[in-house]
């Protein structure tokens, strides 16, 4: 496997680090993987490992004030900005590989960031899969804290407003201690700015998803406390794709890719990806 790393231009402004992960042979198709809030695309060296040695090109990035790329932690700034810089890394891996089938894999709230992409990119896609992705707002949140964060957002988009559990996203204790460690996740309360813009991104996607015309796969633990399961089928179940399928994993935390069943979701994932290859 061949690795490449550099700084791509954000739509924000700035710049963001980028990376890719190339096999040793001549690849047979790409996947661009879009990580969840608050982590980084360093986290899926397995995962990875798994699709490079099958003959997969993969091209990921760090969303800016995540892992490498610079910004204030965790502060995305605009939505919109996130998924230009996926349509950007879409467009160069294209064009690094004319002619291969092009897939989509965002986790979370990159699942978010790749439906998105998916339903506005015109370079066509070979497939989308979403992982634990963050579609619909939780309707038991009260309009009042709601309504706090968004006037946070304009007149101070940095405070915080909520914290990620490290315990819910995985039942491997290893995983939860490397994520607790890691420097480059933020282990702060998520800015204001950036959880408003996730929760208004997640808000539009129930009047639009039934233009979703992409191949879809969707992977999600029943167990998910982060993201759960009946929040992003309540989005799901409205997709217009004729090619549609949900693997259920009952029990599995929010990583899917990092439980002790992952072997199993990756052979899942894989047997999807060769079907459309």
């Amino acid at each position: 496997m061949r690795i490449q790393s550099g700084l791509q231009a954000s739509a924000g402004g700035g710049e963001i680090y980028v990376q890719s992960w190339l096999p040793e042979q001549a690849p047979r198709g790409v996947v661009v993987l879009v990580h969840g809030l608050a982590e980084h695309c360093g986290r899926y060296g397995e995962l990875v490992e798994r699709l490079t040695g099958r003959g997969l090109a993969v091209y990921a990035m760090d969303h800016r004030g995540h892992g490498r790329s610079p910004g204030p932690r965790a502060m995305i700034g605009r939505f919109r900005w996130l998924v230009e810089d996926v349509q950007t890394r879409l467009e160069v891996a294209r064009g690094a590989h004319p002619g291969l089938p092009l897939f989509l894999l965002g986790h979370s709230m990159g699942g978010a960031i790749a439906l998105e992409t998916a339903l506005s990119q015109p370079v066509s896609l070979a497939g989308l899969v979403l992982s634990a992705p963050a579609l619909g707002a939780d309707p038991a949140v009260p309009a009042l804290q709601v309504a706090i964060a968004r006037l946070l957002s304009r007149v101070a988009p940095s405070i915080g407003v909520l914290r990620l559990p490290a315990d819910a996203i995985s039942r491997d204790p290893l995983v939860v201690s490397d994520y607790e460690r890691d420097p480059l996740v933020y282990r702060g309360s998520i800015p204001a700015r950036t959880a408003v813009e996730l929760l208004q991104a997640m808000r539009g996607f129930t009047a639009r998803a039934a233009a979703l015309r992409v191949p879809t796969l969707v992977l999600h633990g029943t167990a998910d406390r982060l993201v759960p399961i009946a929040q992003a089928e309540s989005v799901w179940r409205t997709f217009g794709s004729a090619d549609f399928s949900v693997q259920r994993y009952e029990g599995l935390y929010h990583e899917v890719f990092n439980e002790p069943e992952r072997a199993r979701v990756q052979a899942d994932l894989q047997a999807w990806l060769e079907a459309r290859l």
